[in-house]
């Protein structure tokens, strides 16, 4: 059984090259003093303290700015008023979320169904930074800011959550299972006892890291705890029906169905009934944020005349809900191609700053639900596969600037992908052809502007995002995309700016190399990243690539895979084949994601009996072509490795 012991004999050396203290800066073992000293004033153990706070935030404190749903510092005490956000995600009325040109998303239809809540009207998971202040008698700014007072505050949270359970305060870590449980505010005994079982998981494993603050952090291993679970029932909590759920049984999932009724007229919503996998397969999962909190998510999803999604998943304790099932087609894309080809997941977050960030127990639970659903699917975990709603291409040049940008380039991508067991490793070496993006998430922290109000720059956070530029040097200017600036606008540092972005786990052809400069091909031209070899942003690979045909001249580029005009029958409207206002040059090499046969999926009436997916005898194939992926005929394509 682990106890509480002093930070001396539970910090060592994490990594070679770890942060060192400056003058008026704490230093590098302050956090895990912090953390012992709250242990001793509230009789907390400590691995219960460093267990708790790994699945809200890792131990990091980022700076003191808040998460997705106002959760603050490493204890994750939420203060939700501070930030509503202004807008929910799919808030702008002009949009199409259907992104089908066939069956317009109608002007009648919702952009919200409820008024933003005031601060009094959330629930008190959203709201225990005011209770940790009561607790502890410390100020709201010094939980918000100070990561010693934050971690004091949690203690007095769980030690407050102890009593009331009619509990000791016990040091065995095994005797505070329902202090645990209850610490996110969960609503029902799945969520609350999941978030444990997580918890207390990280206990008996150990964890040790350096924070975002440079702080080493140690949680020693305890593989004999075996926690009092029962104590789950003595928090009250209801069960959560979970009937029919597509869900792996290591979540607490439960069902709120998105409705599927006739509107006015021959308007319907908010999706469209399918038979997936044998009308269509699914071949990408989307990964969302909702920019809205769980209560208006689900009231929005209730809404027939609003937009859906298949999954959410809530912030602080993982819980998720399902509300199109798979088979079906959720409206959430903003391009109908990938609608009809993809499972969308939505994630608890409404502040009005991009820069947020996400709890772990969030990515935990979700990168659980993906897993299990590209087992069943077949879908590879992938970056190819696996989308941000920030890399699915516009629908024609008419839509490209109104495209999505979440979860944009504060998402950990390479923490999403190694709890799903699918770490972004080197697939080649120096002469592979092909890199994959993949800077160090937590000490690369390219600067942004826009998170709060236009031009002013972001608060510094970790980002999985590299900046591209036309020569290699910081002082060039970013390459430019054509489709976003179309008057002739540069691309800028705007956090909602993708035009001069790669992400982790994006694979690109390699153009060059000068220096600690690498070149990749991106929209059309070459772009070059900071790359040096004792800080790397990227990693060696290999793979299929296309380049268009000796005689092919210069390729078009799609955003959908749709069939040629003579594969639609009578009754189907033919679709056009729209080229993006982009071009793949003679030269030119791109990375292959999968080849698809076009196929479109014909959906305007309610009863699905007169849907029909129309398939040609075209094919595609998806590339990495810029931010987003996109797609080409693979008639006007050579398809070869990248070494060669």
């Amino acid at each position: 059984m682990a106890v509480a012991v002093a930070a001396a004999t539970l910090v060592a050396p994490l990594i070679a090259a770890a942060p060192t203290a400056t003058a008026g800066q704490p230093s590098s073992g302050a956090l895990q003093q912090a953390f012992a000293d709250a242990s001793a004033k509230y009789h907390v153990p400590q691995s219960v303290l460093l267990g708790v706070s790994y699945l809200q935030s890792r131990w990091d404190s980022h700076g003191g700015t808040p998460s997705v749903t106002g959760g603050y510092g490493p204890m994750h005490l939420t203060d939700a008023g501070t930030a509503l956000a202004a807008a929910p995600h799919h808030g702008d009325s002009r949009e199409d979320p259907r992104g089908d040109g066939a069956r317009p998303f109608t002007g009648a239809r919702s952009t919200r169904t409820a008024p933003l809540p005031t601060p009094d009207e959330l629930p008190a998971r959203l709201r225990s930074l005011e209770r940790a202040a009561e607790l502890s008698g410390l100020s709201p700014a010094a939980l918000r800011r100070d990561p010693a007072a934050n971690v004091r505050g949690g203690a007095a949270l769980l030690a407050a959550a102890q009593k009331r359970l009619g509990l000791p305060l016990s040091d065995d870590p095994a005797e505070w299972y329902g202090a645990v449980a209850s610490y996110p505010g969960s609503s029902d005994s799945a969520t609350a006892a999941t978030f444990a079982r997580d918890v207390y998981d990280v206990m008996r494993a150990g964890e040790r890291r350096v924070t975002d603050a440079g702080q080493q952090v140690a949680l020693p291993e305890d593989p004999g705890l075996s926690p009092r679970t029962d104590q789950v029932r003595r928090l009250a909590l209801p069960a959560t029906a979970d009937d029919g759920v597509e869900c792996p049984a290591s979540v607490a999932c439960e069902s709120i169905p998105a409705p599927y009724q006739q509107l006015e007229g021959a308007d319907y919503g908010n999706h469209d009934l399918g038979s997936r996998p044998t009308g269509q397969k699914a071949d990408f999962i989307v990964i969302h944020d909702t920019e809205g909190s769980w209560e208006t998510t689900i009231k929005l999803i209730k809404d027939p005349t609003y937009v859906s999604w298949n999954y959410t998943v809530r912030s602080a304790d993982g819980h998720i809900a399902q509300h199109v099932p798979t088979k079906d087609v959720a409206w959430h894309a903003g391009n109908w191609y990938v609608n009809a080809k993809s499972v969308g997941i939505e994630h608890e977050g409404f502040l009005a700053q991009p820069d947020a960030w996400y709890t772990e127990e969030m990515y935990r639970t979700s990168a659980r639900l993906v897993r299990h659903l590209a087992e069943k699917l077949k879908i590879p975990l992938d970056r190819q596969h696996i989308l941000g709603h920030d890399n699915v291409p516009g629908t024609t040049p008419g839509t490209i600037r109104g495209m999505h940008t979440d979860p944009g380039p504060y998402w950990d991508w390479a923490h999403y992908f190694e709890l799903m067991g699918k770490p972004v490793r080197p697939t080649g070496g120096f002469f592979g052809g092909l890199v994959t993006i993949r800077p160090d998430y937590d000490t690369h922290t390219p600067a942004y502007t826009g998170c709060t109000e236009p031009a002013k720059p972001c608060d510094a956070h970790g980002s999985g995002a590299v900046r591209l530029y036309t020569a290699p040097s910081e002082r060039a200017p970013l390459v430019r995309d054509i489709g976003l600036h179309p008057d002739g606008g540069a691309s800028t540092t705007d956090v909602n700016d993708t035009g001069a972005r790669a992400s982790t786990g994006q694979q690109f052809a390699l153009a060059d190399r000068q220096g600690s400069w690498t070149a990749i091909w991106y929209l059309g031209q070459k772009a070059w990243f900071r790359n040096p070899w004792w800080e790397p942003t990227a990693v060696n690979a290999y793979g299929p690539v296309v380049t268009p045909k000796d005689d092919a001249g210069d390729v078009p580029v799609y955003g959908r895979a749709y069939p040629e005009k003579e594969a639609y029958p009578a009754e189907v409207p033919v679709q056009a084949v729209t080229p993006l206002p982009y071009k793949l040059l003679a030269g030119q090499r791109y990375v292959v994601g999968q080849r698809l046969t076009s196929e479109y999926l014909w959906a305007k009436t309610f009863d699905p009996a007169g849907h029909k997916v129309v398939r040609g005898k075209d094919v595609y194939y998806e590339i990495q072509f810029g931010h987003r992926v996109a797609f080409v005929r693979a008639a006007d394509v050579t398809v070869r490795p990248s070494n060669r």
